[in-house]
């Protein structure tokens, strides 16, 4: 069976003698294109004419996109380079090019790329030595749905709560719609550090050193990329560049937290062009990729109704069980009664989803932390609010938060394993609870009141 290909190198004279080599050593391949651009290239490959691309690092104006649209267009990619280990190599390697090969391997490459591709293989299983090693560090994806449900506050406390534990953490603003953790946190943002990034990634340029630098430091151990300022850039956050700006981020920090925007509709769905950026792209790919979920809901009829709806196709788009938040629990929004054991039944009964994180409402805390740009913890650190949040954040890192039935991971802190399942989300001193809650106690056992 013929294998029609394409190549898409710079130099003519290479391109030539390639051409020649295949021509005669592998008869079952056949170039039917010398592209002479990429404008060339990917017009082709649109069209169908070919199911393999050889190409070199010096082709003008190739980027990650690109390789992402060739893959789209159902073209494996095959990299042409003088040596497997020299820069050009290398930069192949960072556009997302999985196979990079010399002159004489590129027809037994071109054979398993388009086997591989046809298959399904991932790269993972595909045979490929010159992979570069996952980060250890875990991705953690904060998304709520429309309407404000605290999502950015969530993430940007969590975060704050995951430094303090002494591990290094990256927080992420990925909201391509109205990215809020730079004004939350008071942050001069004249240039987004996240849409930097990117601009890096797409062009094969991010690596460790490169992303520390676009990172602001808020506190020792907490660095921020921030997000774009105005809706209108959202096409700068691709999701092909924004993964390999988590991949990176992994070998960063010990936790990426992620604030993803609310949206998940697939946008192939919503425009004929289906090479065009797509605005939810980033948050699609922030879940998944996500170690951990944490799906936001608001604490009120609308948000829990809101949240209830999406969250079967939140848990088809991530490879993990989604941790719920309830946000801003406050009594009468729900009816009488215990606002949390509402919110809490309406969860399991609608949704099967039990033992949700349980936020309570305090607004003086967290208009007090907005207005100077702090995190509760520095603001108000005995806040009901922030106790809640670090709790969550103690259990993602002992790795003892877990979906309902699957086996524990890891051991749970003296203090969490004594308190059960409400650790975190109450602070008591010692077996009888808290002084104020003593104190009440004996005043309502008290003869005459």
């Amino acid at each position: 069976m013929t294998i029609q290909i394409l190549t898409a190198i710079g130099d003519p004279t290479a391109e030539a003698e390639l051409a020649a080599t295949l021509a005669t050593s592998a008869p079952d391949l056949e170039v039917v294109r010398r592209c002479v651009d990429l404008a060339d290239l990917l017009a082709t490959a649109a069209a169908g004419r070919a199911r393999a691309v050889v190409l070199a690092a010096d082709l003008r104006r190739l980027d990650r996109e690109a390789i992402s649209r060739l893959g789209f267009a159902g073209v494996a990619v095959v990299g042409l380079a003088a040596s497997p280990d020299d820069s050009a190599a290398q930069r192949l390697r960072q556009l997302g090019v999985e196979r990079v090969v010399t002159a004489d391997g590129v027809a037994v490459a071109v054979r398993l790329a388009v086997d591989a591709f046809t298959a399904g293989v991932t790269a993972s299983q595909a045979p490929q030595a010159q992979e570069p090693p996952q980060g250890l560090g875990r991705v953690i994806a904060v998304w709520g749905p429309a309407g404000a449900p605290g999502r950015t506050t969530v993430a940007v406390n969590l975060a704050a709560e995951l430094a303090r534990l002494g591990r290094p953490v990256l927080l992420v603003d990925a909201d391509t719609y109205g990215g809020a953790v730079a004004q939350l946190l008071g942050v001069l943002d004249e240039a987004p550090g996240l849409a930097a990034a990117c601009r890096f990634a797409n062009a094969g340029r991010l690596d460790r050193a490169q992303l520390v630098t676009v990172a602001q430091e808020l506190s020792p151990g907490l660095c921020v990329l921030t997000g774009i300022g105005r809706a209108e850039r959202w096409p700068e956050i691709r999701a092909s560049s924004f993964t390999e700006v988590l991949r990176v981020a992994r070998d960063v920090a010990s936790y990426v937290v992620v604030d993803a925007g609310f949206c998940l509709e697939q946008d192939e769905d919503l425009t004929y062009d289906t090479t065009a950026p797509h605005r939810n792209g980033a948050t699609l790919a922030a879940l998944a990729a996500a170690d951990v979920v944490v799906a936001v809901a608001g604490a009120d009829p609308v948000g829990l109704g809101r949240y209830l709806r999406l969250f079967p196709q939140l848990s088809e788009l991530t490879a993990v069980a989604p941790v719920t938040v309830v946000n801003r629990v406050r009594e009468r929004v729900l009816g009488p009664g215990d606002p949390g054991r509402q919110a809490t039944s309406a969860l399991v009964r609608y949704a099967g989803i039990e033992a949700p994180v349980v936020v309570p409402d305090d607004p003086a805390a967290v208009d007090g932390a907005t207005a100077v740009g702090r995190t509760l913890a520095e603001q108000a650190a005995k806040s009901a609010v922030r106790l809640a949040i670090r709790g969550l954040a103690l259990r993602i890192a002992e790795g003892t938060y877990r979906a309902p039935g699957e086996p524990p991971t890891g051991h749970a802190p003296r203090r969490d394993r004594r308190r059960g399942a409400a650790s975190g989300l109450r602070r008591t001193s010692g077996r009888g609870g808290s002084r104020r809650s003593r104190r009440r106690r004996r005043e309502s056992e008290s003869p005459g009141r």
